[in-house]
């Protein structure tokens, strides 16, 4: 039998960081959408991998879908990342010689 590399308690304390770091974000939205918005769907897709390494772990896999909603999460955070970048682009003024 293979050894896990985590363990239960430790997934749950990840986990609860995890709540709490979607919490503050989902509470300060107004302060800036964009970033916080990508702070929550990444916080979402990290806490379903822990959450589906929890029920692997107890041998009681009960959420359906979790594939789905990561890629679906993380195209969320990942679409606001490129949207930042270009416009980062955007504001760089342009050389002139």
């Amino acid at each position: 039998m293979q050894k896990s590399q985590f363990d239960i308690e430790t997934l749950k304390l990840i986990r609860n960081k995890l709540d709490y770091i979607y919490s503050i974000a989902k509470s300060n939205y107004n302060d800036n959408p964009e970033l916080m918005d990508t702070i929550e769907s990444l916080a979402e897709v990290a806490n379903m991998f822990a959450n589906i390494r929890i029920q692997e772990l107890n041998d009681h896999v009960e959420t359906m879908g979790p594939q789905g909603f990561i890629v679906s999460r993380l195209g969320n955070a990942y679409s606001r990342m490129k949207n930042y970048e270009k416009q980062k682009d955007s504001d760089f003024p342009p050389w002139k010689l």
